[in-house]
Parts: C-alpha cells; sequence; structure tokens
C-alpha cells in the first residue's frame, strides 16, 4: 500500500452496515474522550489486505444522521493507528447525470448542517487552532478510488459537489433548486461534520457517495424508500468493487 493507506479505514452508510467479503478478524467495542463510536470497530482482511470497517448508524442501522457521533467515530479510528478514512455516503443526485445507482467521487462539499459538534478544537485550549479546509478531500485517495471505477467501468462521477443538510427528513423542491444554484451536484446527510474532524485529526479523508435517489423536484415523482431500496440493491454491488479494487491496488 501507499504511505497514505499504511491503515485503512471504512465508513459504511446506508446500505452498508456489512462489508460484504471482509474476512472478520476481530471486533473491539472501544470508548474515546467523546463517548462512544456508532459501532463496535470491526477489523479484517479484504482484497488481501488490512482494513478496519466503522457503520455509521450502527448495525443494525438505527441512529440517524443528525445524532451520529462523528467525533466519537473518528477519534476512534485515529486511536487505533488509521491513517486513511474512506467515507461511503447515500446521497440524492441533483445533477443531470447523477441519477439513481451513480457513484459520485466528490471534490468538495458545502455544509447546511446546524447543532452538530463539528469540532475537537473547543473548550480550554491554549491557543485558538483553524486548519486549512480549502480542499475538503484528500487528492491522492480521490484518484485511487477514480482509477478503481475506471477499471471495473462503473457509470461514475469522478467531481460533484456534496450538499450535507440537516435531515433526517429529506429536502424540498425549494431547497434542492437553492443548493443548485449554490452549485451542489449530489446531497447527503452525513458528509459534515465528518470529512472537518478527520482534518483536524490529520487523516486523508475521501468520499464514495451512491445516488439512492433523485433529489426533491427533479422529477415530478415523489420519494420513495423502495426507490431508495432499489437503488442500493443496484448500485452497493459497485462501490463494493470500487472498495476491493482501491483496497487491493493501493
Amino acid at each position: 500500500m501507499t504511505d497514505s493507506l499504511k491503515k485503512l479505514a471504512i465508513i459504511g452508510g446506508t446500505g452498508l452496515t456489512e462489508l460484504e467479503g471482509l474476512e472478520i478478524t476481530d471486533s473491539k467495542e472501544v470508548s474515546t474522550p467523546y463517548g462512544a463510536p456508532s459501532a463496535p470497530l470491526i477489523f479484517g482482511r479484504l482484497g488481501g489486505k488490512e482494513v478496519v470497517f466503522l457503520a455509521r448508524h450502527g448495525n443494525p442501522h438505527r441512529i440517524p444522521p443528525h445524532e451520529v457521533n462523528y467525533a466519537a467515530n473518528i477519534y476512534a479510528l485515529k486511536q487505533q493507528g488509521v491513517t486513511t478514512i474512506i467515507g461511503v455516503n447515500a446521497v440524492g443526485g441533483i445533477e443531470d447525470v447523477m441519477g439513481p445507482a451513480h457513484v459520485v467521487i466528490p471534490d468538495q462539499l458545502i455544509d447546511y448542517t446546524h447543532s452538530r459538534k463539528s469540532t475537537y478544537f473547543e473548550g480550554e485550549m491554549d491557543t485558538v487552532t483553524h486548519i486549512d479546509f480549502s480542499f475538503p478531500y484528500a487528492e491522492e485517495t480521490r484518484q485511487l478510488l477514480i482509477r478503481a471505477a475506471e477499471k471495473h467501468d462503473v457509470a461514475y462521477s469522478n467531481y460533484g459537489v456534496y450538499a450535507c443538510t440537516q435531515g433526517p427528513r429529506l429536502e424540498t423542491a425549494a431547497e434542492v433548486a437553492r443548493l443548485e444554484r449554490d452549485g451542489c451536484h449530489i446531497i447527503g446527510m452525513t458528509g459534515m461534520p465528518e470529512a472537518a474532524l478527520a482534518a483536524e485529526l490529520n487523516l486523508e479523508y475521501a468520499c464514495l457517495a451512491l445516488v439512492v435517489n433523485w433529489a426533491a423536484g427533479k422529477t415530478e415523482n415523489i420519494i420513495t424508500m423502495e426507490e431508495i431500496e432499489q437503488a442500493i440493491d443496484e448500485g452497493m454491488g459497485y462501490v463494493r468493487q470500487i472498495l476491493v479494487e482501491s483496497i487491493t491496488q493501493g
């Protein structure tokens, strides 16, 4: 593996509470100064390489996006020596080419969330600390994911602005129109503060997003769970292919 992928973690979102094909070697319930992570950390081998897996919403899927303890999740992975994180996210599509079952490897994001613990740099500190967050995703890891998608002939986009909304409700059509005017291509609820917290701990972080529905107002139909589940069933296989290829070639 490259230096940046010495120890890789995968954070699985909706549709990925377990990592198929992972040869599990250990499972740990850990604690952090920020509380317990969403689920036990699962250690194993995938594609012949060591990997740590964490179910973002718990297993079973039970923690809504606005109640995920992102600070504990990221800190727990750092404690285990993880250096690189791939966050898998289920998202809605705004851009015309980013429909259901399409894979997106975003290069930017905009945070529309509120009331979430979004930094480790608070409380009694010796000095105010800022991080550069101009480019929120690690380019080396992004390129690894892009090469994996190309090798498996997956329908994907190698760019995208991820709009992170508060949830757990889906957005209104007017809100989606606003996000589109802001330049967003996909909408999710879990990309932040996850990416920023990883950056504060000097972890390489990239997002692998699966579009599971058209965003509100992009079609005449309402969004249904049946539609989302169908896209997950169709597209999560692509996500797993990309993950295995990235880990194997990384």
